[in-house]
């Protein structure tokens, strides 16, 4: 959102909004930009902790664009959801609330319910597979569904692939499903994949898991690696088995009446610091992705691994939710599973 500065306060917030603006890996001094008086100072909301892959992707996309525009243009990276979670920061990105964030797809798509086919359980064969489809034709199609959603797509970041966790048993085979009680996303379709898997599903915050884990409220959960050790859950839920139900990649976003506000230069210089920031983003995810693998293995944890057999099963479990969920875009589907083949 604009903030009109007074000129006695102007000194204070520069100092404050250029401090939020530095992530740790990427410091800035005032020596390094050719600072103006801003002429916009915008909000960015990030539910991840500050040394988090989406978060210093945040922080960079903050530093380059205060690069770009001599400091016109600043933002003030709020990190570690305390503007809200992914779900009511969305919806005040709508009306002008708050000017920027990242949000995963899961709880995007009951804004833009097309979003649905790209968080599929097993869509893609692995990584690579899914940023054929995100940086080609069919992710620029995905970019241009937000139409009426007073939301702008900016850029794609990576979130790695989920796998469950759980405080109970190993999961080796589809069987071992039944009976747990697994914590979700708020979204139809992530309640709806572990209903067909057998378990019981449990929605709620990200910010209630650990305690929900600590206490038998649920047993288990599902997340990459950074998150099952980022947050801790690992100390509570020893049990990770490997199965990548969901490669479920973020988007950086923009507030239509924010982006409105902006000349066609600016906007330019956003798209282009939004695409540059999910380059440095991708970088440190997969960095971040072993140091955090390698940790929760030295403390213990046992991690299952799928056989292709039984990785199967799970697969055959959730097809019909293709139809379910998807059936006005199977056509969609079909080419992404046809992507690089």
């Amino acid at each position: 959102m604009r903030r009109e500065l007074p000129g006695v306060l102007l000194g204070v917030v520069m100092a404050v909004v250029l401090s939020g603006c530095i992530g740790p890996e990427q410091p800035v001094t005032n020596g390094d930009l050719d600072m103006n008086t801003p002429e916009y100072v915008f909000t960015y909301a990030e539910n991840q902790a500050e040394d988090y892959p989406t978060t210093q992707g945040a922080y960079k996309f903050a530093e380059l664009i205060s690069q770009k525009t001599n400091g016109r243009i600043l933002i003030n990276v709020q990190a570690g959801g305390v503007l809200g979670d992914e779900k009511s920061v969305c919806e005040q990105l709508q009306f002008g609330g708050i000017d920027f964030m990242r949000m995963s797809l899961s709880p995007l798509a009951e804004f833009v319910p097309k979003l649905n086919v790209l968080q599929l359980p097993y869509l893609y064969r692995d990584a690579d597979h899914m940023w054929q489809v995100l940086d080609g034709a069919i992710g620029r199609d995905f970019m241009n569904s937000f139409e009426g959603s007073n939301l702008v797509p900016l850029s794609w970041y990576d979130a790695g692939a989920r796998n469950f966790y759980n405080s109970v048993r190993p999961i080796r085979k589809l069987e071992d499903m039944k009976g747990l009680k697994i914590r979700v996303q708020e979204s139809e379709m992530m309640i709806g994949m572990v209903e067909a898997l057998g378990a019981s599903p449990a929605p709620m915050s990200y910010a209630e898991v650990y305690s929900a884990l600590q206490t038998g409220v649920i047993n288990g959960a599902e997340n990459n690696w950074p998150s099952y050790e980022s947050t801790s859950h690992y100390e509570v839920a020893k049990y990770y088995t490997i199965d990548e139900h969901n490669r479920v990649p973020e988007l950086q976003l923009c507030s239509q009446p924010t982006w409105d506000k902006l000349s066609p230069a600016d906007q330019e210089i956003i798209k282009e610091c939004a695409l540059e920031s999910a380059e440095y983003e991708r970088r440190l995810w997969s960095e971040r992705e072993k140091k955090s693998e390698e940790k929760v293995r030295q403390a213990g944890c046992q991690i299952i691994e799928l056989s292709p057999g039984e990785k199967q099963k799970f697969q055959d479990a959730v097809k019909p939710m293709y139809e379910k969920y998807c059936s006005d875009y199977m056509d969609i589907v079909d080419a992404i599973i046809d992507t690089g083949k």
